[in-house]
């Protein structure tokens, strides 16, 4: 990803709380796009293989839910993790890590992830196609910086961490203050 670039326009197909809509299961569909992710904010967007996953929820989302003050004090408005999982999986996983402060998106079909340039194949491990881990600092819809995992490759032995860490992206933040 080339730090600049506009990230990909989408649509995602997400579930949200909607008590007008009553019963055991009061959610309904709502189509949220890129713009309204990114635009006219400074975000951090992250990228993970898969939720409920085991790097991804003991450590990064977890994380990245605790540091969320000290993000917004460096003026992130917003954080986001998007996965390759669909709606009903991401508010599962969601309900399940009691989040409040990290918003995901579901990038069900993947479309997002491979127009980042980021898809690729877990078949090794079951998953299909999924997400190669990184992070970005978005900007008003652009790229400002990127965070990659090391080892991008289908089918991949390993599962590389640290580099889209939180506490590595928020050690940037305070760098880049520092410099300024």
């Amino acid at each position: 990803m080339i730090v600049g670039r506009k990230v990909p326009s989408v649509t995602f197909r997400t579930r949200i709380r909607d008590e007008a809509v009553g019963g055991p299961n009061p959610y309904r569909w709502q189509d949220m796009t890129s713009a309204d992710y990114f635009a006219g904010k400074r975000v951090i967007l992250f990228s993970l293989p898969g939720a409920f996953t085991p790097t991804c929820s003991t450590y990064q989302l977890p994380d990245f839910e605790k540091l969320a003050g000290e993000f917004k004090a460096q003026g992130i408005d917003a954080i986001y993790c998007i996965s390759v999982n669909d709606a009903f999986v991401m508010n599962a996983w969601g309900k399940s890590q009691n989040l409040e402060n990290v918003k995901l998106i579901p990038d069900g079909s993947g479309e997002f992830t491979r127009k980042m340039g980021m898809l690729v194949a877990k078949d090794n491990l079951g998953f299909g196609m999924r997400s190669w881990r990184y992070a970005a600092i978005i900007n008003d819809g652009a790229v400002e910086q990127w965070f990659e995992e090391e080892g991008y490759s289908d089918n991949c032995d390993s599962d590389p961490y640290g580099v889209s860490s939180p506490q590595n992206i928020l050690e940037a933040l305070k760098s880049e203050k520092l410099a300024a």
